[in-house]
């Protein structure tokens, strides 16, 4: 193939690297994208899509047996567990067009699948391809983090690489992890019949604000999950369908399958960064404000950096390269408008800074309004009444927000509008929200925070009376 010159090679074609490469592409730039796994990534194949088609199969099971406050006679599902798994396949089959090298190619890229290898810093070598470039993006991703428990290599286990593969359900499944993807996956095969044990170190869904957390955690020890925390697991013995998880304190937990889901890890091993001058911090990437590794010509973007791994953070990144790679224009990241959410029902969301966090930072500045779902006539109609929203201001701008409840995902958005354009929380009192939605939330808890300001001022009493005598 021989060597092959090019304006950018992008390295990893998941959704940030595939926003790079199409963004550049479509903009005049001969791009080069390189790929040694499936199009798509980890959030196509294993991560995201997945992940929430499992969750749709779980909730439309779980709706059977919850109809009795609305006057429908729950039953109990008859769950067809690899007919599930067909759906998850026919969902990520439907967008894999989207992310294939045949689409990529029509819009005018080059994509080498083969892995890639820094030979020096001007020069990648994938495949029988020597690629030189003006400039890299390193998009390669991370992988499950596989913890250094005694035993863990000698059992079968699953990660989110290949639990989406197994077809035939677990009758108990044991969790090693209490995060999101541990917790989205565990209420989710719970609720496909599946008994599940979920064993944390420390706290579960522990990066959210707690107040939240423990709303959702609620919920789903209600539907039957086992969750255990502060239980380190020490060892793993056993074998296929039948699997003993050791913890700190002598107890043991006995499952039929086994899933770690204890966090990620940056995808760095193949790349041979060194060669390429590219410095690498506690496992990930380091990178400048600008996306630039320690090689001026060379960004890494989304999860290969460590911070916020998230689908969109990667594709907020690619934003960030094109404008700077593209155009030579100043663009630096920031996280302080990110959402994320947490699919578990109910769902957690959030965005800019948690209560804690906002009151480290800003003390008695701080206000926090609040509103609960309960006071919204949607989710009375809906039965979707366990939740709140709050919200931290400073000087009239909300600075984070945190919902738990039906939705969260969708409700968040406003907010990181909000704070991604400096809105004071008057753009959102001044909002209609068609009535009832559960969109009303967000307009509420503005109101609650200019509600005091109204209802309880005495001088805008005062200039009411005033203007009634004198009218």
């Amino acid at each position: 193939m021989g060597t092959i010159k090019t304006d950018l090679c992008v390295i990893g074609a998941g959704s940030g690297g595939l926003s790079v490469a199409a963004g550049a592409a479509q903009m005049g730039a001969d791009v080069v994208l390189v790929e040694g796994g499936r199009m798509g990534g980890d959030c196509l194949n294993y991560g995201c899509v997945p992940s929430k088609a499992l969750i749709a199969a779980g909730k439309h099971a779980h709706a059977m047996t919850a109809g009795a406050p609305f006057g429908v006679q729950p039953v109990q599902p008859q769950i067809d567990y690899a007919a599930a798994k067909d759906h998850v396949a026919r969902v990520i089959a439907g967008i894999a067009p989207h992310d294939s090298v045949e689409r990529f190619e029509s819009l005018g890229v080059r994509v080498v699948q083969a892995w890639g290898a820094f030979l020096s810093p001007r020069e990648l070598q994938a495949g029988e391809a020597v690629i030189r470039a003006r400039r890299f993006v390193i998009a390669t991703g991370s992988s499950p983090l596989l913890p250094p428990i005694p035993g863990l290599d000698h059992v079968p286990y699953l990660t989110n690489e290949t639990v989406f593969e197994l077809r035939q359900q677990p009758e108990h499944l044991i969790v090693i992890g209490g995060g999101p993807i541990g917790m989205e996956l565990a209420q989710a095969h719970r609720r496909l019949g599946s008994r599940v044990t979920v064993l944390e170190g420390q706290k579960a869904l522990g990066k959210d604000d707690p107040e939240l957390a423990a709303i959702a955690l609620e919920r789903i020890r209600a539907e039957g999950v086992e969750i255990i925390e502060g239980a380190l697991a020490e060892r793993v013995t056993g074998k296929a369908g039948s699997i003993a998880v050791h913890v700190k304190g002598g107890e043991v937990f006995e499952g039929t399958h086994l899933l770690v889901a204890v966090g990620r890890k940056p995808n760095t091993e193949r790349l041979n960064l060194a060669a390429a001058g590219v410095d690498v911090a506690r496992g990930a990437i380091k990178v400048n404000a600008a996306l630039k590794t320690t090689n001026r010509r060379i960004y890494a973007i989304g999860d290969v950096i460590g911070g916020l791994q998230f689908t969109h953070m990667a594709n907020y990144h690619a934003g960030i390269v094109i404008r700077s790679a593209l155009f030579g224009l100043p663009a630096r990241a920031s996280t302080a408008h990110i959402p994320w959410a947490t699919y578990t029902d109910p769902e957690i969301a959030q965005v800019g800074l948690t209560e804690a966090e906002a009151r480290d930072r800003y003390g008695a500045r701080l206000e926090v309004v609040r509103f609960d779902y309960a006071e919204n006539d949607r989710a009375r109609a809906e039965l979707a009444t366990t939740g709140l929203i709050k919200v931290m201001v400073v000087k009239g701008r909300p600075v984070g927000a945190s919902i738990v409840g039906a939705q969260a995902g969708e409700l968040i958005q406003i907010w990181a509008l909000a704070i991604a354009n400096r809105l004071k929380m008057g753009a959102i009192a001044a909002m209609v929200s068609p009535y009832p939605t559960l969109g009303e939330i967000n307009k509420r808890a503005a109101g609650a925070y200019f509600g005091p300001r109204l209802f309880e001022s005495r001088k805008v009493k005062a200039m009411v009376r005033l203007v009634q005598r004198l009218r």
